[in-house]
């Protein structure tokens, strides 16, 4: 893929000090180029890979991750983090742990290519299991993977979504405490407690400390465990609340977009067709300017792009 001798344009807004916006890249689209496309057209340089082509990034063969990392490469975008399969919705505590090991085995090899640390996790569904069962097994691969994920020098981030310890701050402290390696942190995504129902910024307060990646979604309730995706600040996700809480607690890294208005891929939804990109961008911009305009600490960071502020 050639590169683009345009200059990318500025972000509408900056960001806060110490924040850098990144979004999930198949969010926007299935293929690549369009993914980084879509994250350019933002004025940003840092994409999350989950897909590619609606592959898995450990899935894709090595002839393809080359020509991958030679994309990233040429256009200049940076990986903040690799989101795998590992203990997600899909695989019960109770299927093959050789799939999650196998997994990271492959990622190992392929995020030090990619420039990235991290690997999201979750902390499986229970398969059917009793409640003190499921957590004793989730414990006990949890560790493992985190012994293997040190040994790789990569650090897993678990999300608050499926799983054992996805929901509740007390258990996600408890495995945290368990597993007992800097390999094993959190990834706190702002939507997940309304189809999950509980309240993000409560949640966020109890694990503050421990959270390295931030995933940025806003939603409305629409039936238990369901929820309707939207723009930011329109939802019921307490957006201002959980990133006003993460500013005045001086916290660095990364907000990354997974708006779910388009693709949803636990539930099989995918409308993007050829508006994803689009869709992607208008995000990214209602984003920036809700962050500027609506959450506590922000404001004076927020510098109109005509100001010669770049994101």
């Amino acid at each position: 893929m050639p590169a683009d001798p345009r200059p990318a344009p500025a972000a509408a807004f900056a960001p806060p000090p110490g924040i850098r916006y990144a979004g999930i890249g198949d969010e926007a689209a299935p293929a690549l180029a369009d993914q980084l496309a879509a994250v350019h057209q933002l004025g940003w340089n840092a994409v999350e890979l989950r897909t590619v082509d609606g592959r898995a990034l450990a899935d894709l063969d090595d002839h393809t991750f080359g020509a991958l990392t030679e994309q990233l490469a040429v256009t200049g975008t940076d990986v903040v983090c690799v989101d795998s399969r590992i203990a997600d919705w899909s695989r019960p505590v109770t299927g093959p742990f050789t799939l999650d090991t196998d997994e990271l085995r492959t990622l190992a090899r392929r995020c030090p290519a990619l420039g990235t640390r991290y690997v999201r996790v979750m902390s499986y569904p229970d398969g059917g299991l009793t409640e003190p069962e499921w957590g004793h097994r989730v414990k006990e691969r949890m560790t493992a993977l985190a012994r293997q994920a040190e040994d790789a020098g990569l650090v897993l981030l678990h999300e608050n979504c499926a799983g054992w310890a996805g929901t509740r701050a007390d258990r996600m402290l408890d495995l945290l405490a368990h597993v007992d390696s800097p390999a094993l942190r959190l990834l706190f995504d702002t939507g997940n407690g309304v189809p999950y129902g509980y309240r993000s910024a409560e949640l966020l307060a109890d694990i503050l400390d421990h959270v390295d990646h931030v995933h940025i979604k806003d939603a409305l309730p629409t039936a238990p465990g369901q929820a309707a995706y939207t723009l930011p600040g329109q939802g019921a996700a307490q957006l201002s609340d959980c990133l006003g809480l993460l500013l005045r607690h001086t916290w660095r890294g990364t907000w990354s977009i997974e708006p779910h208005t388009r693709l949803r891929p636990h539930d099989g939804t995918d409308s993007r067709a050829d508006d994803g990109p689009a869709a992607f961008v208008a995000y990214g911009r209602a984003l920036e300017r809700f962050v500027a305009e609506q959450v506590p600490g922000a404001a004076t960071a927020a510098v109109p792009a005509h100001g010669g502020v770049h994101g």
